[in-house]
């Protein structure tokens, strides 16, 4: 007797293809709504309205003062040595902050103490007081000679006479500098792992080569943003030195509101000039990480032109789109 095949047990068989849905027929894609988002815009593109609004009709800020006074000579003479100041701290900052940074990770002891003991001093000393001990160092060393240690001196010159008050503020601002920039750069070296400098000993480098080629290269992606920022803090730090009478671009607007008793606006110039270097600075920041951090990302991060162009082009998209969506039920109702 023969028995039917088990239709349940057998390989299972395959339905027969859905036949795929109309294009009129698909479910419509809705974007999320971001109520929250768009109201927290609006009530903060509405507060700042409001604010710049009452800083330009207020009319105490006098702004044709401010337009009048923003370009004289004056201003343009202490904005240059703001400038200059800040571009010889830095750079003096930085070298005297690397070789401590080096000294600190030095395998000397004696080295490392000296390092971390100048840092504890300058760190932990206010900056005005650094520019005040400065400024009146003639009181404590009143002469200061060239000679052999413990011995005769053949070149002596009063303090008073050699350090003047421009030069008091470039060493106070480079030593206090320094001490924040060694840690700068001991940091960013720390940051690099130590699998580079192993791979480089197996190599055959130097201890300097490797450090130089290798390590500090490396480093740089975390030196840079602390850099920039310390950049921005020196310039407008040495408006400090002001109280040493150097003719930067905050002394230099002093000068001029003494005489003509408008404050507000004379300090508003200074300010502006203040924001236009930081923005133009802090533009300068932006592309230098962006180019240490070629070798860290497989993407570098877009500029702000790029972003610009994408967003034009996905405008442009969603536009497009749109007109064709509209165009399509116009061009089947022809038909």
């Amino acid at each position: 007797m023969v028995t039917p095949p088990d239709l349940t047990s057998g390989p299972a068989t395959k339905s027969p293809p859905v036949p795929p849905e109309s294009a009129g027929d698909l479910p419509r894609i809705v974007p999320r709504r971001h109520a929250g988002r768009w109201l927290t815009a609006a009530v903060a593109l509405l507060v700042f309205a409001m604010v710049l609004n009452s800083v330009i009709r207020n009319e105490a800020f006098q702004w044709d003062v401010v337009g009048r006074y923003f370009t004289t000579a004056a201003v343009l003479d202490g904005l240059l040595l703001s400038l200059w100041l800040t571009a010889v701290v830095m750079v003096l900052g930085f070298l005297l902050g690397t070789l401590l940074a080096v000294m600190r990770l030095s395998a000397n002891a004696v080295l490392r103490t000296l390092s971390w003991g100048y840092v504890w001093i300058f760190r932990s000393t206010p900056l005005l007081v650094q520019l005040l001990f400065w400024f009146n160092i003639g009181a404590l060393y009143p002469t200061l000679g060239l000679g052999i240690p413990f011995g005769p001196q053949f070149l002596t010159v009063k303090t008073v006479n050699l350090l003047g008050p421009t030069l008091t503020a470039v060493i106070g601002l480079t030593l206090h500098e320094s001490a924040y920039a060694a840690e700068v750069v001991r940091g960013g070296i720390l940051s690099v792992d130590s699998g580079q400098t192993e791979a480089a000993q197996a190599l055959g480098l130097s201890r300097r080569r490797t450090l130089r080629r290798i390590v500090v290269p490396q480093a740089m992606r975390s030196i840079v943003p602390t850099a920039g920022n310390m950049l921005i803090g020196t310039l407008k730090g040495t408006s400090i030195v002001s109280v040493l009478a150097v003719h930067d671009l905050l002394y230099s607007v002093q000068l001029i509101y003494n005489q003509t008793y408008q404050i507000i606006p004379l300090l508003m110039v200074a300010t502006l000039w203040y924001i236009a270097v930081t923005t133009v600075l802090s533009a300068g920041q932006f592309y230098v990480e962006r180019y240490y951090a070629r070798g860290n990302s497989r993407a570098l991060p877009p500029t702000p032109l790029q972003r610009l162009r994408a967003h034009l082009a996905a405008v442009r998209l969603r536009l497009s789109a749109a007109t064709a969506s509209d165009a399509r039920p116009a061009i089947g109702g022809d038909r």
